[in-house]
């Protein structure tokens, strides 16, 4: 039977129960599970994490795979735990909060492209585990040496992760940039035609963003404008436009 899922979570940091301690040892460890699982979302995306297809992978039976894991939704809190646990954070240094909070935003923009199957989790369980508190710990740093008190840091956090998570979502899926290019150059023309004189608004400015950008939209450019309003948000918050620097 295996553990709770907070147990689970935090594993690697108590001694494991007399009842896993008897008996020969297992061929392999829920560490070994859950980076296997990983690994298939990151080829497959999160529907190609089954445990049938975990058991078959580790040569084992599925209701082996179940002494490891309570459920396929347990190993997905586990999952995102893990992969926010193996972040390498960019260092705050004495930088400004600004930067510090764009770092932020980066590191975790950096986070999504390596695992874009964390886009479609959603489960607050994983708030309890180590990787992430470890990393909410860290984020919140970026915002030492403002005057905001402890709520409003927390949404300031979270203000910036949705529109970091918002964003990504658009970037990792988005179509390649060249192959849109081109079909917008052909249609350009026939839509000229199709629209007349109509929506002359939308005409001009859809003509000025399409050939600055090469399509109508495009998210690395979204990204840059939409974290400068972000940090320009943040601004506004006491105590945040003339914040010191971190300490080292």
């Amino acid at each position: 039977m295996p553990e709770p899922l907070l147990d689970l979570l935090w594993r690697d940091r108590a001694a494991a129960p007399v009842s896993r301690r008897r008996g020969p040892k297992a061929r392999h460890s829920t560490t070994d599970v859950v980076t296997l699982a990983i690994d298939l979302a990151v080829e497959g995306g999160i529907g190609a994490v089954t445990i049938r297809a975990l058991a078959q992978k580790l040569e084992l039976t599925p209701m082996s795979v179940y002494t490891h894991v309570n459920s396929r939704d347990d190993l997905l809190v586990l999952m995102a735990d893990q992969a926010h646990g193996s972040m390498t954070p960019t260092p705050f240094g004495r930088s400004t909060w600004r930067t510090r909070v764009r770092r932020v935003a980066d590191d975790n923009l950096a986070l999504l492209r390596e695992h874009p199957w964390l886009l479609d989790l959603d489960d607050p369980r994983t708030a309890l585990g180590p990787g992430t508190i470890a990393k909410y710990d860290r984020e919140l740093h970026a915002f030492d040496g403002t005057s905001l008190d402890d709520v409003s840091r927390d949404a300031a956090l979270t203000f910036v992760l949705d529109f970091t998570r918002a964003t990504a979502a658009r970037i990792v899926v988005r179509p390649e940039t060249g192959e849109f290019s081109e079909l917008w150059e052909q249609s350009v023309a026939g839509l000229a035609a199709y629209l007349g004189d109509d929506l002359p608004l939308a005409q001009r400015v859809g003509r000025a963003a399409g050939e600055a950008m090469g399509g109508p939209y495009d998210a690395e450019r979204a990204w840059e404008f939409g974290l400068a309003r972000v940090l320009a948000g943040l601004a506004d918050l006491a105590g945040l436009r003339d914040a010191p620097p971190a300490a080292e």
